[in-house]
């Protein structure tokens, strides 16, 4: 059921056998599995997934290239939604461990707010991240090519900018290390400072040494047209030409609401096991969220693996519970 502000207040009294915090690739495929499994689940989504800066999907087995990631997640939640599952377009603020179950508390409405409490046995957390950008005075003319030809994941992409004009967009001198694994695809490269960091002679050296640009000059502008980056116009009027543009600027990680629980981390990523359990039991970690891959590919099967242990899980506990539970209604 597509929960809004009117009904969502009905299932305050429910338990779920788990609430999945996220509805990008991750969170559905959780969902799903969950709902397959006959588990009753309950899907929050800020709306913010990654997935919805992809324009075309060109690594996903069986999808045509020119799938946008926003059509992937509205199929992925109209699938969801025929399995019974609630869904909910709210931002969670924080999970409290009650014991047996979790408190789950969620803002729901951007303006005129109302908060609203859930509970459930399990926590998925597939919130995910949120790539950092350039900070320009204009910042649509970033969100123009992002996601177009300006990326900002070498590992999805770098396939996308073989033999091109790249530039590395860093707000570190490790950010800046990219550049080099980036040669694998391209050797025509320019890292490009922003003024953020002050370069070390050995930095220097090794970008020299492969052959690669580097300008320290700020950035004052995305050149193209059709979200098609060309270029940049710096600062001091000059531009360079470019056909695509990678940008390491680091990532934001949501998982703010998970801070009364003591879970292991790994900089901002949650340590998991294979299943996607974290250091916490009864909470788990996919997607962008945990330490691994940043794959939509991936992000769905962590989603398949973390409802088949909440299944198994519950089965142990239950035993035939619930086949017993039917029989005698």
């Amino acid at each position: 059921m597509k929960l809004t502000k009117q009904n969502s207040i009905e299932k305050t009294n429910q338990v779920y056998d788990a609430i999945v915090i996220g509805g990008g690739a991750a969170g559905l495929s959780a969902g799903i599995y969950l709902q397959r499994y006959l588990l009753s689940s309950l899907i929050i989504d800020k709306g913010k997934a990654r997935s919805v800066w992809m324009q075309e999907l060109h690594n996903y087995l069986g999808l045509p290239p020119d799938t946008p990631g926003k059509t992937l997640l509205k199929q992925g939640k109209e699938h969801y939604l025929t399995l019974g599952g609630d869904l909910l377009n709210a931002y969670v603020e924080e999970v409290t461990d009650e014991g047996e179950t979790f408190l789950v508390r969620v803002k729901v409405g951007r303006t005129n707010s109302i908060y609203v409490e859930f509970r459930a046995k399990y926590i998925i957390a597939a919130s995910g991240i949120i790539d950092h950008l350039p900070a320009l005075e204009k910042m649509q003319n970033v969100f123009d090519y992002a996601g177009y030809n300006l990326h900002v994941c070498l590992l999805c992409d770098g396939y996308e900018m073989q033999d091109k004009k790249v530039g590395v967009f860093a707000s570190s001198e490790s950010a800046a290390q990219v550049a080099f694994s980036l040669g694998w695809f391209t050797p025509y490269i320019t890292v490009f400072t922003q003024g953020l960091f002050n370069v070390s002679y050995e930095l220097r050296q090794k970008l020299n040494e492969h052959g690669y640009f580097l300008v320290e000059t700020p950035v004052k502008q995305f050149l193209g047209e059709n979200h098609q980056m060309s270029g940049v116009e710096l600062e001091d009027g000059s531009v360079v030409n470019l056909e695509a543009g990678l940008i390491s600027m680091g990532s934001r990680y949501h998982s703010d609401y998970l801070q009364s629980i003591d879970l292991e981390y790994l900089g901002g990523n949650l340590v998991t096991d294979k299943m996607g359990r974290t250091s916490h039991p009864r909470v788990f970690s996919l997607g962008d969220l945990k330490v691994g891959m940043n794959q939509v590919v991936v992000a769905a099967a962590d989603g398949a693996l973390s409802a088949t242990q909440i299944w198994r899980d519950i089965r142990r506990q239950t035993g035939a519970k619930r086949n017993l539970d039917r029989l005698a209604a």
